[in-house]
């Protein structure tokens, strides 16, 4: 029996790295407190000890009581030749006192090359080292496998290396982080596919970006060949053209593919939650936006709206079986835009 599907949103650290996406400490906390009641599975604050902002906001995160969510920290694995216990990056991370450490490591032996300036077996090690020492110190650790789909189509078994290296290390979650943006859906089904042979997939999760316009898509796809885990952030905020966005994602998951994530029986509030982050943000919601937006379900005229006016099955709420119906089932208070024609 597969494992549930866990959310996790990254809006409070990737999502702030979007042009114009600047969020106060207490946005940062009330964030948190809705995403907790909206019934996501894990929050990522940010970086601990990079900014001032995100010192702050884990100071006053201990504070808050979250009914179901976990709070994560972000950071690194080790530096090269430094013991864990001695790295100030992974102290800072347990200083945070946050349940889960989420860590980043290099999965591209370009970059392990040209970036970290390393051999490939120090990385190996950093990568299980820095795992091992945070769950020695009672903490869940998620591993980010950076840029992994493009050092899988470099080096395969390498790739898999790396994530056999931070399982080693006790690692609950193998996060593939399609970086770059810019991978097509029968790729991502492959390479997932791959990680969940070897791994299972409970313990596979993605990360992607929206670069070519398929952040969506391609999460879905992962989903799809196994994944048990999703990152992404609200509205799709991030750097350059942004994130997946987990507000189209959901829907899909909970509609189109029966997942059932601890999120599912609150989708009828996304639209809110849509809101409530664009409002922190003072950014102006997109009337298009998929599910949420103002123009989802509404029909100018012709012959489609004046079918989903006469059709029954709109106003028959039991089964979504068209977008009028799902509508009318997920998002009765949703506003509707029909027109005759």
């Amino acid at each position: 029996m597969s494992s549930a599907l866990k959310i996790y949103d990254t809006t409070l650290r990737d999502g702030t790295q979007g042009e114009g996406i600047s969020f106060s400490v207490t946005d940062k906390l009330l964030i948190a407190q809705k995403l907790d009641q909206f019934g996501v599975d894990y929050i990522e604050g940010g970086f601990p000890g990079s900014n001032p902002r995100d010192i702050s906001f884990f100071a006053e995160a201990k504070k808050l009581k979250l009914k179901h969510a976990k709070l994560a920290a972000f950071g690194a694995t080790r530096r090269a030749g430094v013991k864990p216990e001695e790295d100030p990056q992974l102290r800072t991370l347990i200083e945070s006192e946050m349940p889960v450490l989420t860590i980043v490591g290099k999965t591209w032996l370009l970059h392990v090359h040209e970036i970290l300036r390393t051999t490939p077996e120090e990385n190996l090690a950093m990568i299980e080292d820095s795992v091992r020492f945070l769950v020695s110190q009672g903490r869940e650790v998620i591993y980010d496998a950076e840029h992994f789909f493009d050092g899988y189509l470099d080096n395969p078994d390498y790739a898999l290396r790396t994530l056999e290296a931070a399982l080693r290390g006790g690692a609950s979650n193998l996060t593939l982080c399609e970086t770059n943006g810019g991978k097509l859906v029968p790729e991502v089904t492959r390479i997932v596919g791959a990680a969940v042979s070897r791994f299972g997939g409970d313990k596979v999760g993605v990360h992607c970006h929206n670069d070519s316009g398929l952040g969506v898509a391609v999460s879905l796809a992962g989903i799809d060949a196994g994944a048990t885990l999703v990152q992404g952030t609200i509205n799709g905020y991030g750097e350059r053209v942004g994130n997946a966005d987990l507000v189209t994602i959901l829907p899909n998951v909970v509609l189109k593919m029966g997942k059932k994530p601890h999120c599912a029986p609150n989708l009828s509030q996304i639209r809110d939650l849509s809101l409530f982050f664009d409002e922190l943000a003072n950014l102006r919601p997109n009337p298009k936006a998929p599910f949420v937006g103002l123009s989802a379900f509404a029909h100018k005229g012709g012959l489609h709206a004046n079918a989903a006016q006469k059709s029954r099955a709109v106003t028959n709420t039991s089964i979504p079986r068209s977008w009028e119906t799902a509508r009318a089932c997920w998002f009765p208070t949703w506003p509707v835009a029909a027109v005759s024609p």
